[in-house]
């Protein structure tokens, strides 16, 4: 490429054209331009230019060469997302607004979001497919759970106040869902048992106790000075706005103070006897993702946390299961599937579980830490 002088620096104008002559049949024999663009490669100077016109000229010419060829690629590629943009229709960052932690939402609508919706549904039909073999493994668990031995099967929420009349009974599932959140079946019945005797099982009773009496009624069930305040909530909500009834809706149910979706589907399932979605709580989460049952939207990860369970389940679990599965996978949770080394050897589908065995049957985290810190101390 030609380097002309800097300004400062002057020669005779016969060396100065020599130079130019000279650079420019050696770059016409090296460039490609000169196969290229042979108008390029034919500018010759003329007799009546001046050296210092032609010399811009041939700079000029050689540097829109350099950056031309850089920019036609740039600008093809450009060219090509803008025909790509317009035949398949491309959003744009400014289009979408994040509107909560499931949902992203178009600002406008428009076919940019038709291949965002495509793949979506695709996606939900790969996982709504029902898994392999997932009737024989609920008839082989339905069978290790005939004895009915599990705490669930005497003391679950849907138990509390059985014997009491259909208002008031629904009161007190809403009641017992509530403590069980954090707190195992024989603590929240013996709870509910409490309550019960002192009879504060009712909207009207417990508006009217003071908040200190129902903590030590309730104790020791998790958080139980939250869900004492929460309870005083609950129970003056449903005077004030279902007369003395609980709520009848999902929706109803979330607002409640420390009702989750697990609670509400149980309230709903049990209490009005509505079955609306899935009660999953740690147990059917845990057992759920052993046997390969669920997944997250779109991945073949693992559900993280029960909701994404709940979601995932009922994409192929026929609805007639919906009600029997908690109660069922909640006791299998309890007496084989447990959290910390489950009994795979005493698990009759065991064969059928992509997770048998593949848990430590050894100590337990806990115990692991604690021999660690003996060894420090030794």
């Amino acid at each position: 490429m030609l380097v002309l002088p800097s300004p400062p620096f002057v020669l005779g104008s016969w060396r100065i054209k020599a130079a130019i002559m000279s650079e420019t049949r050696r770059f016409r024999h090296k460039s490609p331009l000169s196969k290229t663009n042979n108008a390029s490669a034919s500018v010759k100077p003329s007799d009546s230019d001046s050296t210092a016109t032609y010399s811009a000229s041939l700079s000029q010419q050689l540097h829109v060469y350099v950056r031309k060829n850089k920019r036609a690629k740039g600008i093809t590629t450009i060219a090509k997302l803008q025909d790509n943009h317009n035949k398949v229709g491309l959003p744009e960052i400014e289009d979408f607004a994040y509107r909560g932690a499931n949902e992203l939402t178009h600002r406008k609508m428009s076919l940019d979001v038709t291949p965002i919706k495509s793949e979506v549904a695709s996606s939900t039909t790969r996982n709504g497919g029902s898994p392999a073999c997932w009737e024989e493994t609920l008839e082989g668990i339905r069978k290790m759970r005939c004895s009915a031995d599990a705490p669930v099967d005497t003391m679950g929420c849907e138990k509390a106040g059985s014997t009491l009349p259909p208002k008031e009974r629904r009161f007190a599932v809403l009641v017992s869902s509530l403590l069980s959140s954090q707190t195992k079946d024989h603590i929240n019945h013996g709870a509910i048992q409490r309550l019960l005797q002192n009879d504060l099982l009712t909207p009207d009773a417990i508006n009217n106790a003071d908040e200190e009496t129902i903590k030590k009624l309730i104790y020791p069930v998790g958080f139980y000075t939250r869900k004492a305040t929460n309870l005083k909530k609950i129970a003056n909500i449903c005077l004030m706005k279902y007369g003395g009834d609980i709520p009848s809706t999902i929706e109803q149910l979330l607002v409640l103070p420390g009702i989750g979706p697990k609670m509400a589907h149980l309230v709903m399932n049990v209490a009005w006897n509505n079955v609306q979605g899935i009660c999953v709580d740690t147990h059917v989460h845990r057992i759920c993702n052993r046997l390969g049952w669920v997944s997250r939207l779109g991945t073949k990860q693992k559900t993280s946390t029960p909701e994404e369970t709940r979601v995932s389940l009922q994409l192929w679990l026929p609805r007639e299961e919906w009600d029997p599965i908690n109660p069922l996978l909640v006791g299998f949770g309890q007496t084989i599937c447990t959290p910390l080394r489950p009994r795979c050897g005493e698990c009759g589908i065991s064969h059928l579980c992509p997770s048998a065995f593949k848990e430590a049957s050894g100590s337990s985290p806990v115990s692991k830490s604690t021999k660690s810190r003996r060894n420090k101390k030794l």
